[in-house]
This record gives structure tokens, sequence and C-alpha cells, in this order.
């Protein structure tokens, strides 16, 4: 078995890498066809093999609101940005 130090145990402490999956759709799709899709989508997921297939992967099913997603997903952007930027990275 080999043993790989956590990042923070690296020093670098406080350090997350998060990658969230999820389904999007085209803005302007009506709020009861997101709802209906998420609810099928959740209960896909929660499956007992569809739950340990993620988790084989290293991944975590989280199955929350389009709410939750999207809040999510906005704050992973700024991080990125903010990374982006500091870095001096252009897209030229």
């Amino acid at each position: 078995m080999v043993c790989v130090p956590t990042v923070a145990a690296s020093g670098l402490p406080g350090y997350e890498s998060v990658s969230p999956f999820g389904v999007f759709a085209p803005a302007g799709t009506p709020a009861a066809i997101i709802n209906l899709l998420n609810r099928d989508i959740v209960r896909a997921l929660n499956q007992p093999d569809a739950k340990e297939r993620v988790l084989s992967m290293g991944g975590e099913v989280v199955a929350n609101s389009p709410a939750q997603f999207a809040a999510i997903i906005k704050v992973e952007m700024a991080k990125r940005g903010k990374l982006i930027k500091g870095a001096g990275i252009r897209d030229d």
C-alpha cells in the first residue's frame, strides 16, 4: 500500500478542489421541466447500483436542488476566476 499525503499535510492548509458535475438545461427552460428532470435524476442517482458506481470512481452523490447546484457553480466559477486572474492566465 502506498500512502500519499494530503495536500494540507504537504504544506497547503485549507486547499480544496471541487469538480461539480451536473446536468444543465438551456436558459429559459420552464421550471416545471427543470423540477421534473431533477426529480428523476435524483431518483436515478440514489439507486444503490448508481450510487456505488459513482463512489467507486471517487465521486460523491449529492443530488441537490437546481438552486443549490446553481449556487455551487457560481462559487466555483468565482474561485477559478480569481485563480486565473491571479496567475495572469489569458485567453488569447
